[in-house]
C-alpha cells in the first residue's frame, strides 16, 4: 500500500520561508514554496544596492537552488490570490490550486503610508530590489539632468534627499546616500558641488533608532550629524508634494527625493486568510498555527507574535527566521503525532550601521559597542547571514574594494529610467 508524502506549502522565500525549508531538508515531505519572485533577499543590505556599494546579485539568491538540496521540492512564481484554510488550497493569480497538508504563511510586510497624502504617488520604498535600484538610478538620473543643465548654462534643479523614518533602514541609507555622494559622485560630477546636496532624516518620534537603547539612539544621531545629515525629531510628516515634504507643523523641507522608511505593516494576505488580526498581522497560538487550523502556521512580519513581555515582536529578520526553524519543528512532530510546543523567542540583539567606520550594536546582556568596533560586528553578522557561499564571497570582495578606494562599481544606469514622478 502507498503512503502518501504530507505536502507542505510555504508562502513566501524570505528569511522565514527559507527557514522552513531548511527545516525540513530531512523530513520525509514534499514542499512547495510560492513567491512572486524566484529568488530570496537579503533585505538588511537593500540600502547597499541603492548606494551603489554592491550589486543586485550580492543580496540575491535564487530558490530553485535553495531547493536542490530537497528529495521532493518545487516552486512556483506567482502571488497568492487566495487561501481556503478548511479545504487546505492555495490559489495563485494564475488560476491554478494548489493543495495541502501543511501552509506556512510567511508573506512578509509591505510598505505602510498611514494615509499621509503623496507618499504613494512622491515617495520611493525600499522594500525589495526594483525598489533599490529605482533608488540608485533616480540619484543618478538626476545628477546627470544638473550636469547637462549647467552645460547649457541654466542653473540645476536643487538636489536635496529626504529620508523619512529614522529606523535602522532610514539611518544606514542615510549614511550610505552621504557617503556615495562625497566620496564618489562628487568626483564623478565634478562639475557640481554636491557638497551642497543636503541630506535630512525626519523622524515623527523624540530619537533615532527607537528600538535600541538611548545610548545608541545618541550614537547614531551624532554620526549622523558628523557626516552633514540633518536630523529632525519630533516632526511627523503631514504630506508629501512635488520637490517638498511637508511636516504637520507646516514646515517645508525641499526634496528632489523622497525615501519612505517610515514603517510597514503585514502583507494584504493577512486580512484574505478571514482569520482574527492583531494591529493588521495574524493571530497565532503559542506554537505560531492559526487559531482552529493546526495545520497552518504564520511567521514573520505577517504573524503577531507576542515576547516574554507582552508586546508584539519586531518586523525584522530574527523572528522570521527563529520562527521558521520551529515550524519545521512542529510540522515534523505534527507527523510523527507529536503535541505542540510553545515558540520561545530569543533576542540576539540589534545593530545599525551609520557608514564606514560607525555602527551601533547591542545585545540583550547590555553590552553595547559603537564606533569602529560595533562596525566591524555589523559586518560580520550580515556576511554570515547571506545566503550562499558566492554571494558571501563577492559582498566581502566590494566591502573590501569599497573600503581601500572609496570606488563603487554598481552606478551605472543599465536602463534609460522613467521622469521621476516629482518632475
Amino acid at each position: 500500500m502507498n503512503r502518501t508524502i504530507p505536502h507542505v506549502v510555504v508562502i513566501g522565500a524570505g528569511f522565514g520561508g527559507t527557514r522552513v525549508v531548511r527545516g525540513l531538508r530531512d523530513a520525509d515531505v514534499r514542499i512547495t514554496v510560492v513567491d512572486q519572485h524566484n529568488f530570496h533577499t537579503f533585505q538588511p543590505l537593500l540600502y547597499q544596492v541603492a548606494t551603489a556599494g554592491l550589486d543586485v546579485g550580492d543580496i540575491t539568491f535564487p530558490v530553485r537552488t535553495l531547493l536542490r538540496k530537497h528529495r521532493a521540492a518545487s516552486f512556483v512564481m506567482g502571488s497568492v490570490s487566495a487561501v481556503d484554510l478548511d479545504d487546505k488550497t492555495v490559489t495563485i493569480d494564475n488560476g491554478d490550486v494548489i493543495s495541502y497538508d501543511f501552509l506556512v504563511v510567511a508573506a512578509g510586510s509591505v510598505s505602510h503610508s498611514f494615509g499621509i497624502p503623496g507618499v504613494d504617488e512622491y515617495a520611493l520604498e525600499l522594500k525589495d530590489v526594483d525598489d533599490a535600484v529605482r533608488l540608485r538610478n533616480r540619484l543618478i538620473a538626476q545628477l546627470e539632468r544638473a550636469s547637462q543643465a549647467m552645460r547649457r548654462g541654466d542653473a540645476p534643479d536643487e538636489l536635496a534627499l529626504v529620508i523619512v523614518g529614522g529606523g535602522p533602514t532610514g539611518v544606514e541609507t542615510a549614511g550610505g546616500m552621504r557617503e556615495l555622494v562625497d566620496k564618489v559622485l562628487a568626483k564623478d560630477y565634478d562639475e557640481l558641488d554636491l557638497r551642497r546636496m543636503r541630506i535630512t532624516v525626519v523622524e515623527s518620534g523624540d530619537r533615532l533608532l527607537p528600538g535600541f537603547h538611548q545610548q545608541s539612539s545618541v550614537s547614531a544621531a551624532r554620526a549622523l550629524a558628523g557626516r552633514n545629515i540633518d536630523v529632525r525629531l519630533d516632526a511627523p510628516v503631514g504630506a508629501i508634494e512635488p520637490g517638498a515634504v511637508v511636516l504637520r507643523d507646516g514646515t517645508r523641507l525641499a526634496a528632489s527625493l523622497v525615501v519612505w522608511a517610515a514603517g510597514v505593516t503585514a502583507s494584504p494576505l493577512a486580512a484574505a486568510l478571514g482569520t482574527p488580526l492583531e494591529r493588521g498581522r495574524v493571530t497565532v497560538e503559542p506554537n505560531l498555527s492559526l487559531p482552529g487550523h493546526p495545520d497552518a502556521f504564520a511567521i514573520g512580519d505577517i504573524a503577531a507574535v507576542h515576547g516574554a513581555d507582552g508586546s508584539l515582536l519586531p518586523q525584522v529578520a530574527q523572528p522570521a527566521i527563529q520562527g521558521g526553524l520551529h515550524v519545521a519543528k512542529e510540522i515534523v512532530a505534527a507527523i510523527g503525532g507529536g503535541q505542540p510546543t510553545a515558540f520561545g523567542y530569543h533576542d540576539k540583539g540589534s545593530m545599525a550601521t551609520i557608514g564606514r567606520n560607525q555602527a551601533v550594536a547591542e545585545f540583550p546582556n547590555g553590552l553595547r559597542f559603537r564606533g569602529f568596533v560595533g562596525w566591524v560586528m555589523w559586518l560580520g553578522l550580515h556576511i554570515l547571514y547571506l545566503m550562499g557561499f558566492r554571494n558571501r564571497a563577492s559582498t566581502l570582495v566590494n566591502w573590501s574594494w569599497n573600503y581601500l578606494t572609496y570606488d563603487r562599481a554598481a552606478r551605472v544606469l543599465a536602463e534609460r529610467p522613467p521622469p521621476p514622478a516629482n518632475d
